[in-house]
């Protein structure tokens, strides 16, 4: 046989392995694909960020939720290799819409541009700018006795033009403009600045409003006096209003998604040991500063928390 004819004998073979192992594989990916998800393959990757606490700026020792303090983790949340879903696990009584509103859109932001869906679970309470985050999510859930809307606006405070008066104390206030000691807590309430604050409270609302209907299209079951008058609920009704998308928690959400085949990241803040020991030390340097301004925003925290407090 000459060199030729060996060649093209070993030519023949080679092809021949070739489509024999392409049907294999085929044939393997074929049987494969009636599998559940994550079977015989890598496993499926869900992340997991924790928003608790009252929405803006906090006092001195606890940081409340702002996206300057979560924009890094959010960010590295999404670039996690392989991500299949994003889990946002909800306990806030709500805050500055500011903020609600700039968290949730980077979230929503960051999900449209790697395609990646998130989902949203109600723990105690998910109220005003609480509810306001989890409609960053494609879906919420929430257990039956969550707390869930409160979509509304409040603005509230302090007169003690009466105390300062039955001490003695004269109050002198210089503006130039004539609106700009609006609400001055040491001078007795004017129409004039309950107009202006009204007029803020009603755009911020309907920009409360907006979101929602935008985020909930064709979920929602009730007129707009019913949802958005600043009332909240209970899970159950939640569902039954198209304000949530069902009674679930997050661990049998994922279990019954992924199976067990799934590996859970927790995103959160890792201190170093050094910068724990440097924390203690600076707390302990600061503390007879930040003491006074800790205890008022743990007292506007507990007023906040404490309206939907029910136990």
């Amino acid at each position: 046989m000459s060199q030729k004819q060996i060649k093209r004998n070993n030519n023949v073979i080679a092809n021949s392995s070739l489509v024999t192992s392409s049907k294999r594989q085929g044939k393997l990916e074929y049987l494969l694909s009636f599998l559940p998800l994550g079977f015989g393959g890598s496993k499926s990757v869900v992340a997991v960020l924790r928003l608790d606490g009252v929405i803006g700026k906090a006092g001195g020792f606890k940081s409340g939720l702002t996206l300057n303090s979560l924009n890094k983790l959010i960010e590295k949340m999404f670039k996690i290799e392989n991500l299949d879903a994003v889990c946002l696990s909800i306990n806030s009584p709500g805050g500055t819409p500011v903020q609600a509103e700039l968290i949730a859109n980077r979230i929503i932001e960051l999900s449209k541009a790697k395609d990646i869906p998130v989902f949203s679970f109600v723990e105690d309470v998910a109220a005003s700018g609480g509810y306001w985050l989890a409609c960053a999510a494609h879906k919420i859930y929430a257990s039956q006795s969550s707390i869930i809307g409160s979509i509304g606006v409040i603005s509230s405070g302090f007169g003690f033009h009466e105390a300062i008066e039955k001490l003695g104390i004269e109050r002198r206030v210089y503006t130039e403009g004539n609106t700009k000691s609006v609400l001055d807590p040491f001078q007795p309430a004017k129409k004039s600045d309950i107009k202006i604050i009204n007029k803020i409270q009603k755009e911020i609302h309907q920009h409360f409003i907006n979101t929602v209907k935008k985020r909930r299209t064709g979920r929602l079951t009730q007129s707009d006096d019913i949802l958005f008058n600043g009332e909240f609920w209970t899970g159950q009704i939640a569902l039954d209003y198209g304000l949530i998308d069902g009674i679930e928690n997050l661990y049998s959400f994922i279990q019954k998604r992924y199976g067990d085949n799934v590996k859970i990241e927790y995103i959160e803040n890792k201190q170093s040991w050094f910068k724990k020991k440097l924390g203690m030390s600076q707390v302990s340097q600061e503390f007879a500063n930040n003491l006074s301004e800790s205890i008022i925003s743990s007292v506007e925290k507990r007023v906040i928390s404490s309206k939907f407090g029910i136990r």
